[in-house]
């Protein structure tokens, strides 16, 4: 399993800790992120395996604070760990597991039967469903239509005038666009058009099939006649403007979870500030870029995600992809820095590559 973690450039000396500030500083981030609560010395020397005062506990603390690991969020408090600290803790010390076999059947199960009838948004809602259920956090799906990738189009006649353009994606969506046809077109001019858009569509997104069929249009007048071209021209024309309307969409799951752990006004208006951005589906392509930048699951930490940095959450996402190995879509867990990121980083990636699999 890949996890990518995007990382600011550490010192030597923040590198180099010794055995006793390592240990020290993993006890300050895993009781974070078990309770949410600052560690104090007093506690803390009796946690470790080796024989440490308060006051010898205290003064490493110290240094981690002056490296930037940790704070006091108040005077005479334990320590928490920095936004700098849990991007150190992730890179260098997270140990992330495998997911044992019962789970990932048990995963697959729920999302292959509870899946909306096995629909493509059924399968994507009951993946977002099952990564909050599985977090602190909400479960999120995006998928994009503007990058979506062809398999068949077809043109089902309604009547006389009108006709039904059903395209399929590579990602097993399917979308229907109703059509107007010309005057005087015989059914066989539906076939027609339907099977020389596909020979020359598929794997393509929708601008590179434009382009594809404006090219060879030229060179192959012959093979199709006037009434059948027009057909072509007006099917790719109604996808191309749905494309550009829809540059994302976006499933959410479990925001309930993120209000569970307030604690202060402060963190009220940053999940104010979190939801404010989910509901105005801002940026949506931004993520699907975050993915594309790189393979497997990618950590983002407070600000280092600008999509939400002003509600200094935390982002555990991965891509999936399509039989081509294209990525058309972007799933994960959404929640405060305090996510269980040793538990959901291998879910996540599992995740994402069932989907791929399934709507692949």
């Amino acid at each position: 399993m890949t996890a990518e973690r995007r990382r600011e450039p550490l010192s030597p000396s923040v590198i180099d800790l010794d055995e006793r500030s390592r240990e020290i500083f993993r006890r300050i981030v895993e009781t974070y992120l078990d309770t949410g609560e600052p560690l104090g010395s007093r506690t803390l020397s009796r946690l470790l395996p080796m024989t440490l005062s308060p006051a010898s506990v205290r003064n490493v603390m110290a240094d981690l604070e002056a490296l930037g690991l940790v704070f006091s969020p108040h005077t005479s408090a334990g320590r928490l760990p920095t936004q700098r600290g849990l991007r150190f803790f992730v890179d260098a010390m997270l140990e992330i597991g495998d997911l044992a076999t019962e789970e990932r059947d048990r995963i697959e199960a729920q999302i292959r039967t509870g899946g909306g009838g096995r629909t493509y948004e059924g399968l994507l809602t009951e993946a977002s469903q099952m990564l909050s259920g599985l977090s602190r956090g909400a479960g999120m799906v995006i998928t994009s239509t503007a990058d979506l990738r062809l398999k068949h189009i077809e043109f089902v006649r309604l009547d006389q005038a009108r006709a039904l353009a059903v395209l399929v994606g590579s990602d097993g969506s399917v979308e229907n666009r109703l059509v107007t046809l010309p005057p005087g077109l015989p059914s066989s001019a539906l076939v027609e058009a339907s099977n020389y858009m596909n020979a020359h569509i598929r794997g393509r997104t929708l601008s590179e099939a434009k382009s594809e069929l404006e090219r060879v249009s030229l060179a192959e007048q012959a093979e199709l006649d006037e009434i059948t071209r027009r057909l072509v021209e007006t099917g790719l024309a109604v996808w191309s403007e749905a494309g550009d309307e829809r540059p994302g969409t976006l499933i959410i799951h479990g925001r309930a979870n993120l209000l569970g752990d307030l604690k202060a006004e402060e963190d009220i208006e940053r999940i104010r500030l979190l939801f404010d951005d989910l509901e105005q589906k801002r940026d949506l392509i931004h993520l699907l870029g975050l993915a594309e930048s790189g393979d497997g699951v990618r950590i983002f930490i407070g600000s280092e995600n600008k999509l939400f940095s002003l509600s200094g959450s935390s982002l555990v996402v991965s891509p999936y992809r399509d039989t081509e190995n294209h990525i058309v879509g972007v799933l994960g867990v959404i929640g405060p820095t305090r996510l269980n990121y040793a538990r959901i980083v291998p879910v996540v990636d599992y995740t994402a590559k069932l989907i791929g699999r399934i709507v692949g």
